[in-house]
Parts: C-alpha cells; structure tokens; sequence
C-alpha cells in the first residue's frame, strides 16, 4: 500500500517537480542573458552611469523573485499561502536584515541626491578612491594603489563625503620654506615665475605667493595655486619640483631643522 502510494505521488509530483527545476535553471539563465543585454543596451542609450548598475542589481533581484514564486506555484504551493507564508518571512527576515534595508534605502538616496558619481574621487569612512560601481546594497570604490573598497550605503549616505571631482576647479596649496639670509624678494619673482610659465595652472584667480611664517629654522612662504581638477596632482608635484631645481640654481637655501649645542667646560 505504501509503496503505491509513493508511485502515486511520484506520479502526479514527479513531473511538476521536475518541470519547475527545469524552469529555475532556464529562468536564471535567461536572466543573467537579460541583466547582461539591458546593461549593453542602457550603455548604447548613454543612461548615466551611476544609475546603470543600481538598475541592472534591482532587476535581477526582482526577476529572481518573481521566478521563484512562479516556481512554487508549479509544484502546488498555494499563492495565498504562499504570499501569507512569504509576508511573515519578510517581516522576520526585515528584522534580521535591517542593516540590509537600510545600505538599500542609502543607496537610493544617494541616486536620487548625487553626492557623487561613478568616475569621482571620493574620501568616505576611511577610504579614499575612484567610484567604480553603486549597487543595490554596496558602492565599489577602488583605491589609487588598486585595491577593491566595498562600503555599505547606508554608512555612505548617513555620514559625510569628501567628493574631490564635483567641482572642476581645485586649488593646490603648497609650503616653501627658505633660509632666513634668503632674498625674501627673489624667492617671490621665482615662484611666480615658475607659476605663470606653467601651462596647467590657472592664472585667474591669480597665483597668491606670501610670506607666511617665521620658523624655527626657515621663513615660510605660502603658495596658493588654482588649477583644472583632473590636473591638480600634476601641478602639485611639478611645482615642487621646479621649485626645488630653481632654488638650487639661485643658490638659495632650503633649511633643514638644526639645533646649536653649546657644551661649557668647567
């Protein structure tokens, strides 16, 4: 008797439950194809960038959703209690995952008000790097030296940002300090000098080069220089270092902490 029954049942599962395995694996597959030709197809139609990858994360979760239900539906499971089953499990799953709802509501905010884009440099809890990805949950940052940053939204959007692509322009702050038997005079014509020949740095707003401070081994003067944001690290470096060769050349001295000792013979 047993064992009719279990041909019976077998019978009438067998093929459903074969059917709906036969249904997850081609589903998921054609939604990876999907998720992959609506990323190709939001590139063709130039769709921002920040948006492609949050849009391609929600519809493969949607879409996986929406085929696990259809395949429990296929081998019997009843919609109304399989929705009321699903409503209790979200509730307890929703308690368990708050962290989750919330890296998703941040990531939300953060396509609707834009603090940054993919593409911009940014400086978040900790980390500093180039915006690479914004997902449902995450956003990928990769670092100068090429490491891979995962930071949940929810810090990213309840937290502050240095955003250092938003604007195009960017000023370079820099400090040269010089011996105090320096002419104060020619150490500005040559930093001026090297300021204005220099075909990165804006010359409006003007250069601002003054005498800033009296070290303890050096006079300090201040330099401010605006540039085009995606040039301001070639103009930092170049201005140290022409700087350095031009002070050379002019037999001007770069102080180094010194400390006189006196010894007293008794």
């Amino acid at each position: 008797m047993d064992k009719e029954i279990a041909i019976n049942y077998f019978l009438t599962y067998g093929p459903k439950f074969l059917l709906a395995v036969l249904t997850l694996l081609v589903g998921l597959f054609i939604i990876k194809i999907f998720t992959k030709l609506l990323a190709k197809s939001m590139e063709k139609s130039k769709v921002d960038e920040t948006l492609r990858g949050f849009i391609k994360s929600v519809s493969k979760v949607v879409l996986q959703l929406l085929l696990y239900i259809t395949v429990a539906s296929m081998i019997g499971v009843q919609m109304t209690s399989f929705i009321a089953v699903l409503g209790a499990a979200g509730l307890a799953v929703g308690l368990a995952l708050q962290g989750s709802l919330s890296n998703f509501a941040g990531g939300v905010l953060i396509l609707i008000f834009r603090p940054f884009n993919v593409g911009d440099f940014i400086e978040a809890q900790g980390h500093s790097g180039i915006v690479k990805d914004i997902q449902i949950l995450y956003t990928v940052i990769h670092t100068l030296d090429n490491k891979k940053i995962v930071i949940p939204n929810g810090n990213l959007s309840n937290n502050s940002i240095v955003n250092y692509s938003a604007n195009d322009k960017r000023r370079v702050d820099l400090l040269f300090g010089v011996g105090y038997e320096s002419d104060k005079k020619k150490v500005k014509e040559i930093i001026e000098k090297i300021a204005k020949n220099h075909d990165k740095i804006l010359q409006n707003p003007a250069p601002f080069i003054r005498l800033t401070e009296h070290g303890a081994s050096s006079i300090n003067f201040v330099t401010r220089l605006w540039c085009n944001t995606q040039d301001y690290w070639d103009v930092y470096f170049d201005m140290t270092e022409q700087v350095k060769i031009a002070f050379d050349k002019e037999g001007i001295n770069i102080p180094y902490p010194q400390m006189d000792v006196h010894i007293k013979n008794k």
